[in-house]
């Protein structure tokens, strides 16, 4: 490989150099995006496996928990490998997360179950979720700056972009081995041991990832500064020590991480986990419809990563903020009346309507809802049933209409005679190909949006903040931001699903994140598209 030179502080590019870097950042971080995801793939199964006292809402929704908790300790993370880059060099910071987030996710694979181990199971299944997000914290920040300081001004954007795609390329990777895996086991073999082969490949690609990144050398910026003797002493005070700085950050932090981050989710999980549960789709079918819209999505991220170069960063993301606060709540009734259209046509034309002067309703309950109208509405959850609640008279017995039609709700087997003869679909359903081909389009829709949102970001990052402390002042804002906002996101949008009865529901969510994420990077951010890095 051709080294990078610098001339005094001034660092010279190499291209094939920066070919090199561009495609040893980006698999890498494939890889490490692949072994964080590959758990929200298999949450549902995990939820049963690690949490079965549980009623199967319950122990989805924990497993939920479980994957947001590895998002929050991301900031914790974040400090951590962002002073270890600010002061140690960004190649060897990312060297260390690569190694924790693989051998983590690979631990999970031999991890005992809750029927092998009782309590400690899901004990441990958080440690390593733990350390999935530590290690996840200094992952990014330190991909996204080796590559931008190795770039040149006017391709910035272009460069990062692929970083962006990789965190796709992720999501991507861990659906194609998810599919692969369950396809050479029968479905009682998959359960049983055939899910730990995911995790376990991760071992593979941590010993690739180290590989390639071995190869790499230190960014240019940083040898040049650290040459100097340039390099901050304490990066984390150094970040936080005025106003402005401190301003700047929590505008990166709710103006950039927090709106791209929930659109992103958006677009994957939340839609992967509509299709399966709200709309009752194949989980399959559903798997592969998002895997493909991933796919196409790919282009999106280089596509405006490149475009930021030209017309700057700033304009693109509140573009796709904009159109994205429009445009959500139609795509999700587009997939709704594609995925399941019979299922779509009964709750227009039935809705479910329940009634009773204590309906309250926790989706956590291990051993059934407190109340007769609390069954009804989990009986109605766990078929995919949306229904409104109304207020019944004090005292009064729950009740159930379909259509307006009264129902005998005293037999979990008539309410779902009932649910039947007003034309609901309460198996799981393979759509035909011609609407799986449009769930694609809507899918990669969303996506766009996603690009729009999250191309550009890695570069206008970087060029945010200074090179004493970008590792740090980069990373912390971006990790609370994705990880608070964003890694819980799955969970928030399905409980207020589970809470209200409406599948459409969470997201608001995604809306009002995203309204607030306008507003913060209109006023409080400047544009950096072509700013020479120090």
């Amino acid at each position: 490989m051709a080294d990078t030179q610098t001339v005094g502080t001034t660092p010279t590019i190499d291209i094939k150099c920066d070919r090199l870097v561009i495609v040893a950042s980006s698999l890498g971080t494939v890889f490490e995006w692949y072994d964080f995801f590959v758990y929200g793939t298999l949450a549902a199964l995990i939820g049963r496996l690690f949490f079965p006292g549980a009623s199967p809402g319950a122990g989805f929704l924990l497993a939920l928990a479980t994957f947001g908790a590895g998002f929050g300790v991301r900031p914790v993370g974040a400090v951590v490998f962002g002073i270890l880059g600010d002061r140690l060099g960004r190649k060897y910071t990312f060297l260390i997360t690569i190694t924790l987030m693989g051998l983590a996710t690979g631990a999970i694979g031999f991890l005992p179950t809750y029927a092998q181990a009782g309590i400690v199971a899901p004990i441990l299944l958080v440690g390593m979720r733990l350390l999935q997000g530590l290690a996840l914290g200094g992952e990014y920040g330190g991909a996204a700056i080796y590559v931008a300081e190795h770039a040149p001004a006017n391709r910035r954007g272009f460069y990062t972009s692929f970083i962006q795609a990789s965190v796709i390329g992720g999501f991507l990777l861990s659906l194609m081995v998810v599919l692969a895996s369950g396809a050479f086991v029968d479905p009682v073999q998959w359960e049983s041991w055939g899910w730990r082969i995911p995790f376990l490949f991760s071992f593979l690609l941590l010993a690739i990832s180290l590989w390639i990144r071995l190869k790499l050398n230190e960014s240019p910026v940083f040898a040049a500064m650290k040459a100097a003797g340039a390099t901050s002493k304490n990066p984390l005070r150094e970040a936080f020590d005025s106003g402005p700085k401190v301003r700047r950050v929590l505008a990166a932090m709710i103006g950039v991480a927090a709106g791209l981050t929930v659109v992103w989710y958006t677009a994957q999980f939340q839609a992967l986990y509509f299709l399966q549960n709200a709309l009752r789709m194949d989980d399959t079918a559903a798997r592969i419809v998002i895997g493909i819209a991933a796919c196409f999505s790919l282009v999106w991220f280089v596509l405006f990563g490149w475009l930021s170069d030209r017309i700057g960063r700033k304009k693109i993301i509140l573009t796709g903020y904009a159109l994205t606060i429009v445009l959500m709540f139609p795509l999700f009734h587009w997939m709704a009346s594609l995925a399941n259209p019979g299922l779509s046509a009964a709750m227009a034309r039935s809705p479910v309507v329940v009634s009773g002067s204590d309906c309250r309703y926790d989706p956590f309950a291990t051993k059934g809802q407190s109340t007769a109208c609390g069954k009804l509405l989990d009986a109605l959850s766990k078929k995919g049933v949306a229904y409104t609640k109304i207020k019944g008279a004090a005292g009064a017995a729950p009740g159930v209409t379909i259509g307006g039609t009264v129902v005998d709700v005293s037999d979990p087997v008539l309410l779902e005679a009932a649910l039947k003869a007003k034309g609901y679909p309460l198996d799981k359903t393979v759509p035909p190909l011609r609407n799986a081909a449009l769930l694609v389009l809507c899918v990669t829709i969303i996506g766009f949006l996603s690009g729009m949102t999250f191309g550009p970001v890695a570069a206008y990052l970087v060029e945010l903040f200074p090179a004493r402390t970008r590792y740090t002042s980069l990373s912390i804002p971006y990790h609370i931001g994705t990880g608070y906002f964003g890694g819980f996101l799955p969970f928030i949008s399905q409980y207020v699903v589970a809470r209200t009865g409406d599948p459409f529901a969470g997201i608001w969510y995604t809306i009002i994140v995203v309204a607030m994420a306008f507003i913060v990077l209109l006023f409080g951010l400047p544009e950096t598209s072509g700013k020479k890095l120090d």
